[in-house]
Formats: structure tokens, C-alpha cells, sequence
């Protein structure tokens, strides 16, 4: 808080008024860095669809500062309201990825499949960008799509 006190200039009671603490101030900060909205699935296949949101959410992923990212979810493990304030905008934006997906494809979806699109598709594109150190390109998020989200997501 006194960094962005100090920083804009204003008072750090003048920061206090407009959030009531470090959580509410991370969270409008985050909120207000937030990629565009993911793409409606519109394609003539489930493949298309699931394709379409995994590349949108690789792009998205890719393009935020992982040093930021990592310090915001170090930063959850030590600051429960932080935690719970993230968690709240992160399952809503899950929620706004698949929900649209389901709805179209809810035939041909296993049971909980947003749910796990939610946890495995940001997972396995964090550790191609952090841990192996190589970009989210096309035959990355095809790999993703084929291989690893449609059998998982789909009846059999």
C-alpha cells in the first residue's frame, strides 16, 4: 500500500479509502489487467471449440509476466483474504472459459468436464512455459487438444 501511495502521489489513506486492504487492491489490479474474453465456441466440432478456448487461454497465459504470476500465487499461500479474493475472480472466469462450451456440448462431454478443462489446460500450459521453457505455439495447443483435453473431457 505504500508503494502505491508513494508512487500516484497520494496519500496512503487516500489508497485505504478506495480498498479496504492489500487483497482488494491486488484484486482490482489484476481485474483491471485481464486478457479480453475468452472466444464462443463456434465451430462445426467439439474439437474446433475445445481447440479454439485452449489456444485463446495459451495466448492468454503466455502474454501475462510468469514472474508476476508466480508472485501473486506465492502471495495466496501466505495471505488467506489475498487467496480468497483471487479464488473468487479465478472461478468466475473459469466459469465464463467453459460455460458456453458445455452448454453446446453437453451430450458429448464427460461428467465435471469444465471442471477439468478448468485445472488441466492452464496446468500443462504453465509447465510448457515455465518449467520447459518453450512458447505455446500451434502444434503445442494441438498436441494439448488431441492428446491431452479431448479424451479427458470426452464420454467414451
Amino acid at each position: 500500500m505504500e508503494a502505491v501511495a508513494g508512487r500516484s502521489g497520494a496519500a496512503k489513506t487516500t489508497i485505504y479509502r478506495r480498498y479496504r486492504d492489500k487483497a482488494a487492491l491486488v484484486a482490482a489490479a489484476v481485474e483491471r489487467r485481464a486478457p479480453a474474453k475468452p472466444p464462443q465456441p463456434e465451430g462445426e466440432s467439439l474439437r474446433e471449440d475445445v481447440h479454439s478456448l485452449a489456444a485463446w487461454l495459451a495466448w492468454s497465459i503466455s502474454e501475462q509476466d510468469m514472474g508476476l504470476l508466480g508472485a501473486l500465487f506465492a502471495g495466496m499461500r501466505k495471505d488467506a483474504r489475498l487467496a480468497q479474493v483471487m479464488r473468487r475472480i479465478l472461478r468466475r472466469d473459469e466459469t465464463a472459459m467453459t460455460d458456453r462450451l458445455v452448454r453446446q456440448a453437453a451430450e458429448r462431454l464427460a461428467p465435471g468436464a469444465a471442471t477439468l478443462f478448468a485445472e488441466v489446460a492452464p496446468a500443462v500450459i504453465v509447465h510448457r512455459i515455465v518449467v520447459v521453457g518453450e512458447p505455446c505455439d500451434a502444434a503445442f495447443v494441438a498436441h494439448l487438444v488431441d492428446d491431452i483435453l479431448l479424451p479427458l473431457l470426452c464420454r467414451t
